[in-house]
């Protein structure tokens, strides 16, 4: 069960099947369902601090369109009926399924005319990573606390299978759209814990915190530090009700952030020096309620932090781009862990009215201003950029569910 979602196929499902020991609920009527497909919020469960909690398993398909050229009506009409069985067969919950199917800048290059949003091409955000960059034409996001749905959806709209939870399949994606690459990730106290000793990434002896839902012992998506979905919505033009997505794909190697670092430091790192002075963190951080700490004071006094500690945090970094003027963050962040290949990694997708936002955060993050200080140094003592490394980014427009299949670049339904 632990490997199914990861592993996939038939087998996987098959699996899965026998140890359900309750039905899936059924959706509803699609037409009840928000506009916005990065709506979750409401139908999310939180925890005793009122924090957002993402389903346990998740699931990225990359999509190409199987033939050349702009699609066709008849495309459109193929997708629309996938996507409206799905919303049909699972409930809009963590019993069910979540989705949101996202296009890129090189599907909309498929058209002559010129789209309606600005969607930028993915590109490097440091001078010292060297990713791929996913040019595929969509990704299609399938979000479920019970992996017997996750996979039996996969496998449905794969056309593997007739049926979705008992509904009849009559269009499946793979009619118009062909899986060019394949991410799984996972989210959840206890399951990375469970997981360290399967992959690369990960020192020997279990470092692990049992109680962290990231590989790196520290809660994250404090709702207080999230943007709130009204926020990262798109509010006029023809893709009103949508949003844009970044999606990276991150490799982790933690021997020196367990072996070389005790807990003091890695608070100094993850969140601040002062967090670490003060001892604002306990354990993985559950202590924090719905907000991370990293106050105005945190932020404006980095440099000063960067020359008493001797290093500078994560989150107060990214912090210094992730308000407006009225200090309201900008990104909506719903990052999971992954084994994928074996190896300790995340998948990090971000929610934003405009990729450029994300592209600023990303810049505070990099901390090059910060390194004219002589301890701080472009991948060292510079928050957590020491232990990861970017393998791909990809760069989306996530429309209105109105539009959602095959949308031209000018909205039109």
């Amino acid at each position: 069960m632990k490997l199914a979602v990861a592993t996939g196929g038939a087998t996987a499902l098959s699996a899965c099947l026998r140890a359900a020991d309750e039905p899936v609920p059924r959706g509803d009527d699609p037409e009840t369902l928000p506009d916005g497909q990065h709506r979750w919020n409401e139908f999310l469960a939180t925890d005793d601090a009122s924090n957002h909690e993402l389903p346990r398993h998740h699931l990225f398909l990359s999509l190409d369109l199987v033939t050349d050229g702009v699609p066709t009506d008849d495309d459109r009409d193929a997708v629309a009926s996938a996507m409206a069985t799905l919303d049909r067969a699972y409930e809009w919950s963590h019993a069910g399924v979540l989705s949101s199917l996202a296009y890129t800048p090189a599907y909309f290059a498929r058209f002559d005319a010129d789209l309606a949003y600005p969607l930028p091409e993915p590109r490097r955000l440091s001078p010292f990573e060297t990713p791929e960059f996913d040019t595929q034409d969509a990704l299609l996001h399938l979000a479920s606390d019970r992996s017997d749905a996750l996979l039996e959806a996969e496998q449905a709209l794969l056309g593997e299978q007739d049926q979705m939870n008992g509904i009849d399949v009559e269009t499946p994606l793979s009619d118009v759209l062909s899986v060019s690459n394949r991410r799984t990730g996972f989210m959840g106290a206890g399951m990375p814990a469970e997981r360290q000793g399967e992959v690369t990434g990960i020192p020997a002896g279990g470092p692990v915190p049992e109680e962290s839902p990231l590989f790196m012992g520290f809660k994250a998506g404090f709702r207080k530090n999230q943007a709130t979905e009204d926020a990262v919505t798109v509010d006029e033009g023809p893709f009103a009700g949508g949003t844009t997505k970044h999606l990276a794909t991150i490799r982790q190697r933690l021997d020196d952030w367990y072996e070389e670092q005790n807990f003091e430091e890695q608070v100094m790192e993850m969140f601040s020096p002062l967090h670490a002075e003060r001892g604002l963190v306990e354990g993985a951080g559950e202590n924090l309620g719905d907000f991370s700490g990293v106050d105005d004071e945190i932020v404006e006094t980095i440099r000063e932090q960067a020359r008493d500690y001797g290093r500078v945090g994560h989150a107060q970094k990214a912090a210094r781009a992730n308000r407006d003027a009225d200090g309201n963050p900008l990104l909506l962040r719903r990052h999971v862990e992954s084994t994928d290949d074996g190896e300790a990694s995340l998948h990090f997708p971000s929610l934003q009215t405009r990729i450029e936002s994300f592209d600023a955060v990303r810049e505070a993050m990099n901390g090059s201003d910060l390194t004219d200080v002589p301890t701080i140094r472009q991948r060292v003592n510079n928050g957590i950029l020491e232990y990861i490394f970017v393998k791909r980014r990809g760069n989306y427009l996530v429309p209105p569910r109105s539009v959602r299949a095959l949308p031209t670049p000018t909205g039109d339904r």
